[in-house]
């Protein structure tokens, strides 16, 4: 009767086993899944980020030409 309580206990074992193995891997397949979109939106993010970078510097650049244009003296002086 021990051998069968045995066999019970370790057959109960492998289920939970089994169990929390197909738990793990669906959670490791969810997370895979958020850091490949997490990573796909940072990337866009990024773009963006260099796109803002160029028009702030071209605002700067043609606000620094538009100051020195109304910094120079008209041409009758």
């Amino acid at each position: 009767m021990s051998k069968q309580l045995d066999n019970q206990q370790l057959a109960s074992r492998v289920d939970n086993l089994e169990a929390q193995l197909a738990f793990q891997e669906a959670t490791i397949d969810e997370l895979n899944q958020l850091v490949t979109e997490q990573s796909r939106e940072l990337t866009l993010f990024k773009r963006h980020l260099q796109s803002l970078a160029g028009r702030v510097s071209q605002m700067r650049d043609q606000q620094s030409e538009n100051d020195s244009q109304v910094d120079e003296k008209p041409p009758h002086y």
